[in-house]
């Protein structure tokens, strides 16, 4: 898949609004009952990156990286400023802040994930595009050094397989694989020093 491994300017990101997204197939029954199923494992994120312009300068970046990305033709980073940390936003990255698997002994690599956790359920999302120089990787609780990260697929590569029954966790920092969900930037001198600004809209990508 074509993707550029370059991040959409974070300065124009903060201020966009989005989240995720699920598809959920409902059918209704004639005594009124609901099925509901649903073809995703994983949910889907969408933004309007036009949220985030705040002057001219802000629209010719915005140009600039559009072009360069060929508009939807090539993936890129993009930070979601509610949702970019292993733990909470106001807390720092640590080693444990995610499980991420149990050694048998054998397996050298991890992938990274985040589990998203409401009363007895929980969701665990891969995170495929993690910071470097923001990953952090503990066994039983210890922080560990053995380790390469291959920051392209978001897993932990270790020198010697851990052992079995050992507690692999994480904590980083992490972008989402996104792209333009147009081929088209429209923008107005006019218009947006009147206070409209243009629909940039971003969707996630599956990689």
């Amino acid at each position: 898949m074509a993707f550029h491994e370059v991040r959409f300017p974070a300065s124009l990101s903060f201020g966009s609004m989005g989240g995720p997204e699920r598809r959920t197939a409902i059918v209704t029954l004639a005594n009124g009952y609901e099925e509901r199923n649903t073809p995703w494992s994983h949910s889907r994120r969408r933004y309007d990156a036009g949220m985030g312009m705040r002057s001219l300068d802000d629209i010719e970046m915005l140009i600039a990286f559009f072009e360069a990305r060929q508009g939807q033709l090539y993936g890129f980073r993009w930070k979601d400023w509610a949702d970019y940390r292993s733990g909470a936003p106001s807390a720092e990255v640590t080693a444990t802040d995610q499980a991420i698997g149990t050694g048998d002994g054998s397996e050298r690599v991890f992938q990274l994930s985040k589990t998203y956790a409401s009363g007895a359920q929980s969701y665990d999302r891969p995170i495929r595009k993690p910071v470097e120089g923001t990953v952090k990787v503990a066994v039983e609780g210890a922080e560990v050094a053995d380790w390469v990260l291959d920051p392209a697929a978001g897993q932990v590569v270790f020198t010697a397989a851990p052992a079995a029954g050992a507690a692999i966790t994480a904590g980083f920092e992490f972008d989402v694989p996104v792209r333009f969900d147009t081929d088209r930037i429209v923008t107005s001198v006019a218009s947006f020093q009147a206070g409209d600004v243009p629909n940039v809209p971003i969707v996630e990508l599956r990689v």
